[in-house]
């Protein structure tokens, strides 16, 4: 059905290819994911599928690729829209309407479908993606997640043969990219629609896989075939592979179930303990209930057009100390987040800044001691040149004598390579680096983060965690949201989980990632009552 032969592209005045001479076939009702670090072409290979590349993105491009009959590289993708549904890595880049229900009837107004049958697929996909109660909310109102369902919603109304989504869990929830992926698995088995999806979380997405095309960080395709085979090939951290090399087991499990019965095949001692093991990196800071109260919210609600979105919330962040925010779609982490930086006025209650209230500081006053790093990282980026935002930053706060250079800055986020590039020529995960340096640059007290791990590859994350230590040690107050609980898991001292605004749990992270099941991590459900949450507890 897909059938690549050869392909190499290279965009206009690159230094090098994209994708090196790329071939693979993909059978009709296949499910195949497609993986490599970040910048190794994925995105490109994704797009050359429906024809985006090159006739949208300019470049040079060889071989022959063959979809489902049609040859993307001579034809264009008007002519391809019918047969292959794309889904972008940034939701929010695709939309043309402003409300829900008009942005999925717009495409299917454009086939010239009849209102009655536009009616009937715009209610069917509203069902399988669990969006009916979005149907008429404004699209700019929607959270990160929210958004994503939308526009594959919007994909899934034409009823193409062929889905091809770049990243569609990165801003999901636990159980809302589960449910994702099974209505995928089950579109793919029980109505034959061929899928190719591109991720870096592959711990949730393995399962549901019938194969795995990988790329090396040159754009070659290094290995393809079954993930178990995959895997034996590359190198890539996924908690449970990397718990079974640790264990020695023989076999490499992709499943939670698989994992369970190789652990007690294996006979090893279970420890019942009701109370999760200490945290014992030495890495973190050791006395943080001695360190002073950073920020410090009270009582704060906040609501939009008369809507309550955040709900008397009380919470406390000391330095040195990392507290992650998690929650559902549409909970309210992210308007959170805005308020904190005063981008977004509460109705009601505090916000105290080293003992300051922020209502009595400009955002530029504020900013300039908390970092606030956004979902979409596109909107801090205004440079031509890498390097170049960074010195905006010092800039637009009077700073002449940086407070770290921005060139170590690039080098500690893996982007002193970049630095003459265009910000937005890069991937998604490299333009969130980007835009984590020119927050980070005035080496503020408080660092804000939404979803910083969009977009990023297992080695990209290594490098932040090692970051957020670093900057625990330097007393930063840290608090970000994520849905990647696996993530989370290594770098959280606490956790509060928000539902409709309010803090419905919040406790020390091996409490909640152990024993919180919508939020336990891979290895906590592999070895119940051990206290076990990520593979460095197995190691010890």
């Amino acid at each position: 059905m897909i059938s690549f032969q050869n392909v190499s592209f290279s965009y206009p005045n690159a230094a090098k290819p994209a994708i090196k001479d790329i071939s693979f076939t993909i059978d009709k009702g296949e499910m195949v994911l497609l993986t490599g670090v970040s910048g190794s072409g994925k995105s490109t290979l994704l797009r050359c599928i429906n024809g985006l590349v090159p006739h949208f993105s300019g470049g040079s491009i060889s071989g022959r690729i063959s979809v489902d009959g049609h040859e993307p590289i001579k034809e264009s993708p008007k002519s391809l829209c019918h047969v292959v549904g794309f889904v972008f890595q940034d939701p929010e880049s695709q939309f043309i309407m402003d409300q829900v229900e008009d942005e999925i009837a717009f495409v299917l107004e454009n086939f010239a479908l009849p209102p009655g049958e536009i009616e009937k697929r715009i209610d069917k996909v509203l069902s399988i993606l669990q969006l009916k109660d979005l149907r008429n909310r404004q699209i700019n109102t929607l959270s990160g997640g929210e958004q994503q369902r939308v526009a594959i919603a919007s994909v899934l109304a034409l009823q193409p043969s062929i889905l091809v989504l770049d990243e569609p869990t990165s801003q999901l929830d636990p159980q809302s990219a589960e449910s994702l992926l099974y209505t995928l698995k089950d579109l793919n088995e029980n109505q034959n629609l061929t899928v190719i999806l591109s991720e870096h979380r592959l711990e949730r997405i393995i399962p549901f896989c019938d194969r795995i095309i990988h790329l090396n960080h040159q754009g070659y395709l290094e290995a393809q075939g079954h993930p178990r085979q995959v895997f034996q090939q590359i190198n890539i951290e996924v908690p449970l592979i990397e718990a079974a090399k640790t264990l020695n087991w023989q076999s490499i499990p992709l499943t939670i179930n698989e994992a369970r019965q190789f652990f007690q095949q294996q006979n090893h001692p279970i420890t019942n303990n009701d109370n999760p093991i200490a945290h014992t990196d030495e890495t973190f800071p050791s006395e943080k209930n001695c360190y002073k109260t950073l920020i410090q919210v009270k009582n704060l609600n906040f609501s939009y057009n008369s809507v309550p979105v955040i709900r008397d919330i009380n919470l406390d962040i000391k330095q040195g100390e990392t507290v992650v925010l998690m929650g559902v779609n549409g909970a309210g982490k992210s308007t959170l987040l805005r308020c904190l930086v005063g981008l977004l006025r509460p109705q009601s209650g505090e916000i105290l800044f080293a003992g300051k209230d922020i209502r009595n500081l400009s955002i530029a006053d504020i900013s300039r001691e908390v970092a606030y790093l956004p979902q979409d990282p596109n909107m801090m980026l205004f440079a031509d040149r890498v390097e170049d935002e960074l010195w905006i930053t010092l800039r637009n706060h009077r700073i002449q004598i940086p407070p770290i250079t921005p060139q170590k800055l690039l080098s500690q986020l893996g982007l002193l390579e970049k630095a003459e590039q265009y910000p937005r020529d890069l991937s998604t995960g490299e333009r969130q680096r980007v835009a984590l340096g020119a927050v980070l640059v005035t080496k503020p007290q408080a660092i804000l983060l939404d979803e910083p791990t969009r977009g990023l590859d297992y080695a990209a994350k290594k490098n932040l965690i090692e970051l957020l230590k670093i900057w625990q040690l330097e007393d930063k107050a840290i608090l970000l949201i994520t849905h990647d609980v696996e993530f989370a898991a290594q770098v959280a001292d606490s956790v509060i989980i928000l539902d409709h605004g309010e803090i419905i749990k919040q406790g020390k992270a091996k409490d909640i990632f152990a024993h919180y099941s919508p939020y336990m991590t891979q290895l906590a459900q592999v070895f119940p009552n051990t206290g076990w949450i990520t593979e460095k507890d197995i190691a010890q």
